[in-house]
């Protein structure tokens, strides 16, 4: 007879870590073949939301209840009960610490290198021809597709913000060649009362290049610090504004949460509590390279990613710090000024108008 605790104890952490993720692409798989009945009017509706398939309802419920905009979608169907209980059942545990930087140590690749530790590796430190600054490399998994772009020159990028902060955002393309951007995407949330507001306060603090030029205290909500210090390091952390500023931090947004510090994966719960839509993350690998990551979502051939999904790629791709940001309608990516994801705020071009962004310059 096998001796199952002997069994419990041989089996190693990654390979749990395998099951999971097998786990989470079968749930997905599913979810996937569900959702394109929904959407084409099918009758299996109240099995659906009702019946004993619990992953649709805590997509349907996380989903809504993060958007923020489109939280009745979960309150027309569900009580608070209901409600309340597949949040508890679906959350994203942080590991509890503040970045270090010193962990952080730029290093020049060899240009002849010819043996990597895996093919996420790979993918990195081949540059493309005449680019020294940047690679975009795709990304897809079970339900989601998107694009994760490496930028090689830390000290490039920088915080970016409407040029009316307090009073209206503006579309990222319409930033990007102001800021004359290579390379720009989306960064924090912002306040969203009405559910149809004109992005114009972000949550929290922003810093730019040293300095405060936005704090708006009513719209401050969970998460933290996600900047760069002035030697170009990523730091996460929950810290004031006084102590952003005294650490150096030039460029800062305040939104969350974090996914990976000091090399500690946060622990995913579910699908992390906010739902399968369009991501935006970024990321700082312990050589310096800052991954930017973009997941379209809401789209048949993307439904979207969850908290679980970003931390992978973020791990796969050897980031040591990596924080989400503000996603769903505000997800985009813009290089040389064209849109390159698919975004889903149907504006023009898709587009909403936000108030803060990650660019590179």
């Amino acid at each position: 007879m096998r001796n199952s605790n002997l069994d419990k104890t041989i089996l190693m952490p990654s390979i749990l870590k395998e099951i999971k993720k097998e786990k989470r692409k079968e749930r997905k798989i599913i979810l996937k073949i569900i959702i394109s009945f929904f959407i084409i009017g099918s009758s299996l509706s109240l099995f659906l939301f009702y019946g004993p398939l619990s992953f649709f309802r805590n997509f349907w419920i996380t989903s809504a209840m993060t958007s923020m905009s489109h939280q009745y979608l979960a309150t027309w169907f569900y009580n608070d009960k209901v409600i309340n209980d597949v949040l508890a059942n679906n959350n994203i545990i942080e590991v509890g610490e503040d970045t270090n930087p010193d962990l952080i140590n730029f290093k020049d690749y060899d240009v002849n290198q010819k043996l990597y530790a895996n093919e996420y590796e790979k993918e990195i430190l081949t540059k493309d021809p005449d680019n020294d600054l940047y690679k975009v490399i795709e990304v897809s998994g079970s339900g989601y597709q998107g694009y994760l772009v490496a930028i090689y020159d830390p000290s490039r990028v920088s915080i970016a913000t409407t040029a009316y902060l307090g009073k209206r955002g503006e579309a990222i393309t319409t930033v990007a060649k102001r800021e004359n951007a290579v390379v720009a995407i989306n960064a924090g949330g912002f306040y969203d009362p009405d559910w149809n507001s004109n992005g114009a306060l972000p949550h929290g603090t922003v810093i730019s290049n040293g300095k405060i030029v936005s704090d708006y205290e009513d719209a401050r909500m969970g998460g933290g610090f996600v900047g760069f210090t002035n030697d170009n390091k990523l730091v996460l952390g929950k810290f004031s504004k006084e102590e952003a500023i005294n650490m150096g931090i030039r460029d800062a947004i305040e939104f969350g949460p974090f996914l990976i510090v000091n090399g500690k994966s946060s622990f995913v719960k579910g699908n992390g509590g906010w739902g399968i839509a369009p991501r935006t993350a970024i990321g700082q690998r312990a050589d310096g390279i800052v991954l930017f990551l973009v997941i379209n979502g809401r789209i048949a051939t993307s439904i979207g990613a969850d908290m679980g999904d970003l931390t992978e790629i973020m791990e796969n791709y050897g980031a040591i710090n990596a924080a989400n940001m503000d996603g769903g309608s505000s997800s985009a990516l813009v290089i040389n000024n064209k849109i390159i994801n698919h975004p889903v705020a149907g504006g023009d071009n898709g587009l909403r108008d936000i108030p803060t962004f990650w660019i590179v310059k």
